[in-house]
């Protein structure tokens, strides 16, 4: 029989939330499968709940309150906890941040700015500065530090797959330091050669279509329909029509088959970086 696992309610807001969601669930008697029945969701959506590990949709919160009788409680609460699990992240981007933690697959197209999975600390505050430049130091190392926290993802060896496609303008046109640009390619080399990722390069002269100037963030997962983001430097849009999701998948596809093979990327990558590293670039 599976050992029951305790919530701590004092770890922060979502658990808290959590643990009196379940506390009122069991006080009513009833089961996850009962306390779902009647929405669009899952039990292993609502357990993932009561431990914190993934916010409550309003919808549900809703549900929940009509079946428990809590008077509006977790419909009123589903706000704070929203805002507890967006942390430093854009609102528009928080929900993806939750989602990857829960995807078997990651695929990525970017040819602005490399993906912020893959970036350096000094890459990552570069790109902060520049897009947010009336940040305070404060707000900047935040936002910094969520970007590596997100990154340990790959602390885990096998999920979620990571696919990256990137256009060589990002090895060219370095926005950091030479040096830190080393840092910055020698890092994505790295997570490559441990077999963490797989990055392909979309060369100066490979396809470009409208869709291109969008980057694409593409989500699958072992039992959620696929999710797509795409951004701009200050707005971000979620997708999970599956039709439209799948629209977007044939383009990334098109774009990984104009790439260079992962093998040749990586030879790429790595002699850009020891150029940056000896001062011998050029763009």
């Amino acid at each position: 029989m599976a050992t029951r696992k305790e919530i701590d309610g004092s770890a922060g807001v979502p658990q808290f939330y959590g643990k009196e969601l379940r506390f009122k669930r069991e006080e009513a008697g009833l089961t996850l499968e009962k306390l779902v029945d009647g929405s669009f969701y899952g039990i292993t959506y609502l357990s993932e709940i009561e431990h914190g590990h993934r916010r409550m949709p309003e919808d549900l919160a809703q549900h929940v309150d009509r079946v428990l009788g809590t008077d509006g409680f977790f419909g009123r609460r589903c706000g704070d906890v929203r805002k507890a699990k967006r942390g430093a992240h854009a609102a528009s981007f928080a929900p993806v941040v939750e989602a990857e933690t829960r995807a078997r697959t990651i695929n990525h197209w970017s040819n602005t700015l490399f993906p912020g999975l893959l970036q350096t600390r000094p890459y990552a505050q570069a790109v902060i500065r520049s897009t947010h430049p009336l940040d305070t130091p404060e707000d900047v190392e935040a936002k910094i530090e969520a970007r590596m926290q997100r990154a340990r993802l790959f602390d885990n060896p096998k999920k979620p797959e990571y696919w990256a496609v990137l256009h060589e303008a990002l090895v060219r046109h370095p926005i950091v330091s030479p040096k830190e640009m080393a840092e910055q390619l020698e890092q994505i080399a790295a997570l490559v050669r441990r077999g963490r990722i797989v990055t392909q390069i979309l060369p100066w002269n490979g396809p470009t279509r409208p869709f291109t100037e969008l980057p694409l963030f593409l989500m699958d997962f072992d039992d959620e329909p696929p999710l797509l983001y795409t951004e701009g430097p200050y707005h971000g849009q979620t997708i999970d029509d599956p039709s439209l999701v799948m629209q977007y998948r044939k383009a990334y596809d098109r774009l990984r088959a104009a790439a260079l093979p992962p093998e040749a990327s990586l030879d790429l990558i790595e002699k850009a970086a020891e150029e940056y590293r000896n001062g011998q670039h050029r763009s």
